[in-house]
Parts: structure tokens; sequence; C-alpha cells
């Protein structure tokens, strides 16, 4: 028998259920507030580190330090959400200007331009269901008009999402896949496809606003020279990908570090390293 629906609470009754489970709150107007704007089913995941086996939290569980692990949070999510960009817009260019120049502007609708595990019917199903999703949108309209719905490669990439720019890689012949990996990361074929898959569940996780912080990730790049797994596994994996796959370096270090850096060092009270996996030499990994 599955159990029954729980009824809904009062902002008061969180806040008892909170106090009742041993969390620290100076200001219930404050702590009101928040649960409103945030929810308490959200922020419950955020209490995750200092939930003890019955349920209770750990004496030091204080309100405001959570709330401020949660802001550490979106934070993150904004910045990263932008980097991600960067690589996503970058990608399609290069991809895009390779497989015109290799296979003609119509190449990607030839099965026989990919590897054998590629399945194009659902691949063409995918292209289809973008052109329908955004068949509002001008250049989508106009080639639909006047190039009976045919799409030059450089045109069809622009309504790709990072998993189908991540999908359109790894189904690529494996010279195509090698010529790209050497030609724009100096690297081989399965360190990008990793990089790109975590990538992509990171994009994923930043566009829903899914937590980041106290977070095992079930996609892991393959790093050089090697990461401890305890830091690979957590948000500093992650980051890394994306910091291998960014394309510019210049750019990394002027604007993506400095917002990271401050980000870490502005909430240093609130969040612990070892909850999002940042080993002790970060500040060097993670300058590109």
């Amino acid at each position: 028998m599955p159990s029954p629906v729980k009824q809904p609470t009062t902002y008061d009754e969180q806040i008892l259920k909170l106090r009742n489970r041993g969390c620290r709150i100076n200001d219930e107007t404050f702590c009101r507030k928040v649960l409103a704007q945030v929810n308490y089913y959200r922020l419950s995941a955020y209490f995750l580190p200092y939930r003890l086996p019955d349920g209770t939290y750990k004496p030091e569980t204080d309100f405001y330090a959570v709330y401020r692990t949660h802001e550490f949070d979106r934070k993150m999510h904004s910045l990263l959400f932008t980097a991600i960009e960067d690589v996503e817009i970058f990608l399609r260019s290069r991809f895009a200007y390779y497989h015109a120049h290799t296979y003609g502007s119509m190449g990607y609708m030839a099965p026989g331009n990919y590897n054998p595990r590629h399945d194009h019917a659902k691949f063409i199903t995918r292209i289809e269901r973008e052109k329908e999703n955004n068949k509002k949108l001008s250049f989508v309209q106009h080639h639909i008009t006047k190039y009976g719905g045919d799409f030059p490669i450089w045109v069809i990439m622009e309504l790709f999402s990072f998993g189908m720019v991540s999908y359109f890689y790894s189904d690529l012949t494996v010279p195509d896949q090698k010529f790209l990996a050497k030609d724009l990361y100096d690297s081989i074929p399965k360190k990008i496809q990793s990089w790109l898959r975590c990538c992509t569940d990171l994009r994923n996780m930043c566009a829903h606003s899914d937590r980041l912080y106290y977070r095992q990730f079930t996609s892991i790049p393959i790093t050089s020279p090697l990461i401890e797994e305890k830091f690979v596994r957590r948000l500093y994996g992650a980051i890394m990908a994306l910091k291998w796959l960014y394309p510019d370096r210049d750019k990394w270090n002027r604007e993506i570090y400095p917002a990271l850096y401050n980000l870490i060092y502005n909430n240093a009270g609130y969040i612990r390293m070892d909850h999002i996996g940042f080993p002790p030499d970060w500040e060097t990994g993670l300058q590109k």
C-alpha cells in the first residue's frame, strides 16, 4: 500500500517543524519570507549535509546558513549557464563549418556521414521536432517558405540544444571526431565526449535550477592529469569539464574564473569545499 500524500502546512507550521528538528532560527520574519519565496520542499534539500540518521539536524544547523548555501547555488547556476552558452555557440559554429566544408550544406541529412552506431531516424525525428517547436522564428519560417524546409547545417545547428550538439559529435565518424578533437582542443575524442556529457548534464541542471551543492554527479569527465574521484564526482569535476571545453582562455581567466573565485570567497563562511568537491589547489586547477 502506498503511503498517503502529505497534507499542506502553513509557514508557521514549517517553522515549527524546522525548530523541532534542531534548526536554529533567529529571525522568524526573515524565515517566513524565505519559505514564501523559495518553497520549503526545495529548501529542505539544502539541509541534507546537516541531517542526522533520525531525521533531526546537527546542533550547529542555522537557517540563515542554509539559506546562504541556497543563494550560493542559485548564483552558481547563473554563472555556469553563461559560460556553457559560450561553449555551445562555439561548438555549433565550428562543427557546422567543418561538416559543411567536408560533406556539403545538407550533408548532415545523409546517414552515411556518421558512425555505425548512429540512429539516423531518431536524429531526423529530433530535428523535425525542433523545427516544429521553433516554427514561429523568422529564420525557420524563411527556410520553410523559400527552401522547402531544407536547412543548411549552419542554420539547423542554431536549433540544436547542448545535448544535441553532444549527440552530433558522438555520432560523427571516427576520423571526423579525431580531427575536431585535435583541431579544437588538441585532445582525443574519448575525452571530448566525456566533457560534453558532463556539460550537457550541468547545463540542464542550471537551466532547471537543480541543486549543484552537495551532489554526486552521474557523468564524470576523463581528466588529465588524473583528479581524485572524491573531487571529480562533485561540482568541481563538472566545472573542470566546462573549463576544458571553454574556447577563450583569456576570457575564462578574465571573467569566468574571477567570478567563480569571488562567489566562493564571498560565501566561505557558509559552504564547505568538500561539499562541492573542491580540492586544496582548486584556485590553480580552475585557471585556464
